[in-house]
């Protein structure tokens, strides 16, 4: 195996010349003695990449190389190994090796990727977690970029679900990327894996973000985008999705919100609308993706409230209200409004993002 992983190593080359040259040759081994008449024979090299694999071939200490990567504890598993991913058979550009700490998606079971805007809203993170929590509680795979904002929230809340959650990086599976979500990194490992195409040790380059998306598409049935702005890696992420014929599905915002202006885009479009991840899972099940039996977790917002409580904590969800605008759906008295929103707040019902907006908590 050591002479296959020097020669996934090799920068320089596509995935497609390797794959090639790999299936012409037999083995890695025997791409690492080749002699270069043999290599001009190959019509499809260029002569820097000729050039390229003969440099590696005398400078390239093999079984140090090799030795260095299994210390890390990373598994390499090269597209003919029959360990590799069925869903990324047909990818176009297919990555000619995967790394990964953890374990790879398992075939058997249903896999939708969460993902979203960095800098998202608290609505947006809300709506995330809630879905993520839900699908892996009825045990969907849920796949993501580990990012910032949304695709943290889509980790954190499978594992919040006990469930089994996969990251595809944009670095190599050693660098976690971006430092503060060291945690989900570590986390993510116990119940599912972080995968990577790019070498261990590869900086998280911002070109490698754009491509390592369609390895997120291609590794799920489903794509769920909670927040986007108009250009933005999310829709990448989509179009990659559309192309391999996966369905897409989008969460709806407000007209007047950034953040929500490619998720409108992409249902106006034709993209399914996240309505509720309950709503959701139920259209899974129609769609032959779930069990019919599966039993949805307890709400644990369902508890017994007061009278006042019960009807301004029904007025609230994931996107921040004012005072007033409570005051007008409920017909409570202003007074009553301040006291029932103290009252929620100390029971942990609910939250102030900001001066009188408020938010559920759960």
């Amino acid at each position: 195996m050591k002479y296959e992983y020097w020669f996934a190593s090799i920068r320089g080359l596509s995935h497609q010349k390797k794959r090639r040259l790999r299936d012409a040759a037999g083995s890695g081994e025997a791409i690492y003695y080749i002699e270069e008449s043999l290599l001009k024979k190959q019509e499809y090299l260029t002569e820097n990449d000729r050039k390229t694999i003969g440099f590696c071939q005398k400078n390239s200490k093999v079984g140090e190389e090799y030795e260095r990567f299994l210390e890390k504890n990373i598994k390499f598993i090269p597209y003919f190994d029959p360990a590799y991913p069925q869903r990324m058979k047909d990818l176009n550009d297919q990555p000619y090796a995967l790394f990964v700490r953890g374990n790879l998606p398992k075939e058997d079971r249903v896999s939708a990727a969460i993902v979203g805007a960095r800098q998202c809203s608290v609505y947006g993170e809300r709506q995330a977690i809630a879905f993520a929590e839900l699908l892996a509680g009825a045990g969907v795979q849920i796949i993501s970029g580990m990012a910032r904002g949304i695709d943290g929230a889509a980790g954190r809340g499978a594992i919040n679900a006990d469930g089994c959650t996969y990251a595809v990086l944009g670095s190599g599976v050693d660098v976690c990327y971006p430092r503060e979500n060291r945690g989900l990194y570590v986390d993510i490992q116990k119940s599912g894996g972080i995968l990577s195409e790019q070498l261990p040790g590869s900086p998280p380059l911002q070109g490698n973000f754009p491509r390592r998306n369609r390895i997120i598409s291609a590794l799920s049935e489903l794509v769920l985008v909670m927040e986007a702005r108009e250009k933005s890696g999310s829709l990448i992420t989509a179009d990659f999705a559309l192309e391999q014929g996966k369905e897409v599905y989008a969460l709806p915002g407000p007209v007047t919100s950034p953040l929500s202006r490619g998720c409108n885009a992409l249902i106006r479009q034709g993209a399914g609308i996240l309505i509720s991840a309950e709503d959701f899972v139920e259209e899974m099940k129609t769609m032959g993706y779930l069990r019919k039996n599966f039993a949805k977790k307890s709400d644990k917002n369902k508890k017994m409230l007061e009278s006042t409580e019960n009807i301004l904590y029904s007025c609230l969800d994931l996107f921040p209200k004012g005072v007033h605008q409570l005051i007008e759906e409920t017909g409570l008295e202003p007074f009553q409004v301040m006291e029932t929103l103290v009252a929620l707040e100390l029971k942990g019902y609910i939250q102030e993002i900001s001066k009188n907006y408020y938010i559920r908590s759960e």
